[in-house]
C-alpha cells in the first residue's frame, strides 16, 4: 500500500486519515447536495401531484409515443425478415416489373412484353442454377387476394387465388405438404383436374376435425378437382388474421392455362445453387433473357430481375418513415413537456425566493443554488419520462392481445434514448430558471414577502 506523503515528507496514520477526509469531503458534499436536490424534488412532485402531472404531461405523451411506435415497428421488423427470409437467401425472382417499388409505377412497365414459361427449362441449363420454374396467378394484384370461389356442396371458400405452378416448384419453393402429395409430371403433362388446398381454404371447405381433405372432389369455376394435398400455414409478416396466401388453391400450371388461356402473366422463380452464386447467376440470367427479348445493347432492360431482399429494403425505407412521424409527434410533446418544466420551476424560483436568500445567508454558493434547481427540473422530466416509458411499454406490449401473431417487443435501446431524451430536456429547460435562481440578490431575496 503507498504511503501518503506531504512536501516529499512521510505522513503518520493521524495526518494521513485527517489528509484523506479532506480530499473526500467535496465528494460528499457533491453527493450531499444531489440527495437533497432530489429529495426536494420529489417532494414537491409529492405536495403538488396534480400541477407535476400536468406539467410533465407532454413528456410523457412524447416518451410514451416513441416506446409504443418503436415496440410495434420492432415486431413488424421480426415478421417481416422471418417471412422474407424463408423463401431462402438463394432465390431469384424474374418478373415483367419489380414488385417491391415506392410511388406511382411507369406507364412503360406495363406495356413490356410477358415472359415466358418455357424460358424456365432454359434458364434452368445456366451453370449455378439448381432449379427453375414459372408460376402463374388468378387474383387482384392491388390487394393481393383472390378472385375466385371453391366449393364443396353447399358451403363456399371465397376470394381464393388460383396459381399454377409446374410438378418442380417444390425443388424451387418451400412447399410444405401437412396432407397427402404434390401434384406430378404426368399431372402436369395431361393437365389433370388436381388441386391442392391453402390451409384456409381446406378449413373452410372441411370444417370436421376429422374430415380429410384428400381424395375429396371440390368444384373449381363449374370445374371439378380432386384434392391431392393441403398446405401448410404460411408465415403472415403483419400481424394476426386471415392470410391471404393461406385461401389458394394451387394447380398444375397447364390445368389452369386451360381454365383461364387469356392469362399470359407469368413470374420465373430461379433457385441457386448457393447463397454465394446468386449475383453470377443473375448475371447469366440477364444476358439470356436480353437476348431471348431482343433488347438492345444501348437500351435498359425490359424486365425485373431481383431476390427477395429488396422487400427488407422495402420494408426499412417504409419503416425509417414511420420512425420520422414517430420523432416528430414526440418531439412535440417533449417541447411541450420541456416548456412545462421551466414554467413550474421559475414559479418554483419565485415561490422559494427567500428560502434562497437564507440559504444564500449562511454561506451557499451560486453554484449550489444553480445545481439544487437544474437537479430538481431533472429529476422532473425523468419522472416524466419514467412514467412515459411505463404507459408506452403497457401500450406496445398490450398490442399483442389485440394481434396475437404480432410478437411487439420493448426495446432496452429506445428505453434508454426515452430516458436520457427526458432528462435532457428538463436540463436544457431547467438552464434558465436555475441561473435566475443563483442569480438572485440574498438581500433582496431575504426582504420578498
Amino acid at each position: 500500500m503507498s504511503q501518503l506523503t506531504l512536501n516529499g515528507e512521510a505522513l503518520g496514520p493521524a495526518e494521513a486519515g485527517v489528509a484523506r477526509a479532506r480530499r473526500q469531503a467535496p465528494r460528499r458534499q457533491w453527493r450531499s447536495e444531489i440527495q437533497e436536490a432530489v429529495g426536494l424534488a420529489l417532494d414537491a412532485l409529492a405536495r403538488n401531484r396534480l400541477r407535476s402531472f400536468l406539467t410533465v404531461l407532454g413528456i410523457i405523451i412524447g416518451v410514451s409515443t416513441v416506446i409504443m411506435i418503436s415496440s410495434v415497428v420492432n415486431g413488424l421488423n421480426t415478421n417481416v425478415i422471418s417471412s422474407v427470409e424463408s423463401w431462402g437467401s438463394n432465390l431469384i425472382i424474374v418478373f415483367r416489373f419489380p414488385w417491391a417499388s415506392m410511388g406511382r409505377a411507369p406507364s412503360e412497365w406495363f406495356s413490356r412484353k410477358h415472359l415466358q414459361p418455357e424460358w424456365a427449362d432454359d434458364i434452368a441449363q445456366i451453370p449455378g442454377v439448381e432449379a427453375a420454374a414459372p408460376s402463374m396467378r388468378i387474383f387482384q394484384p392491388e390487394v393481393g387476394a383472390g378472385t375466385s370461389h371453391v366449393r364443396r356442396g353447399d358451403i363456399r371458400a371465397k376470394n381464393v387465388i388460383l396459381q399454377g405452378n409446374p410438378a418442380n416448384i417444390q425443388n424451387v419453393l418451400e412447399v410444405t405438404i401437412t396432407r397427402g402429395r404434390w401434384f406430378t409430371n404426368t399431372d402436369t403433362d395431361h393437365a389433370t383436374s388436381v388441386v391442392v388446398l391453402g390451409h384456409d381454404t381446406a378449413k373452410t371447405l372441411f370444417p370436421g376435425p376429422t374430415e380429410d381433405p384428400v381424395g375429396q372432389e371440390v368444384l373449381i369455376e363449374g370445374k371439378v378437382f380432386n384434392v391431392v394435398g393441403v398446405l401448410d400455414r404460411e408465415k403472415q409478416a403483419f400481424g394476426a388474421g386471415n392470410n391471404p396466401e393461406d385461401s389458394i388453391a394451387i394447380m398444375p400450371l397447364t390445368t389452369l392455362k386451360k381454365m383461364h388461356p387469356e392469362a399470359r402473366e407469368h413470374v420465373l422463380f430461379i433457385k441457386a445453387k448457393s447463397a454465394e452464386l446468386v449475383a453470377p447467376v443473375m448475371e447469366a440470367v440477364r444476358d439470356l433473357l436480353r437476348r431471348k427479348r431482343r433488347v438492345p445493347s444501348n437500351k435498359p432492360d425490359d424486365f425485373a430481375i431481383f431476390t427477395p431482399d429488396v422487400f427488407i429494403e422495402l420494408w426499412r425505407t417504409i419503416s425509417g418513415g414511420i420512425f420520422v412521424v414517430m420523432f416528430a409527434v414526440g418531439s412535440v410533446g417533449l417541447m411541450v413537456g420541456g416548456i412545462g418544466v421551466m414554467n413550474i420551476m421559475l414559479v418554483s424560483v419565485t415561490e422559494r425566493t427567500r428560502e434562497i436568500g437564507i440559504r444564500k445567508a449562511i454561506g451557499a454558493k451560486r453554484r449550489n443554488i444553480l445545481w439544487q434547481f437544474l437537479v430538481e427540473a431533472t429529476t422532473l422530466a425523468f419522472v416524466g419520462g419514467l412514467l412515459g416509458v411505463v404507459i408506452g411499454s403497457a401500450l406496445g406490449l398490450s398490442v399483442r392481445l389485440v394481434f396475437p401473431g404480432l410478437p411487439a417487443t420493448v426495446s432496452l435501446f429506445w428505453i434508454t434514448l426515452g430516458l436520457t431524451v427526458a432528462c435532457g430536456m428538463g436540463i436544457v429547460f431547467g438552464i434558465y430558471p436555475a441561473w435566475k435562481a443563483a442569480r438572485l440578490d440574498p438581500v433582496e431575496a431575504l426582504r420578498y414577502e
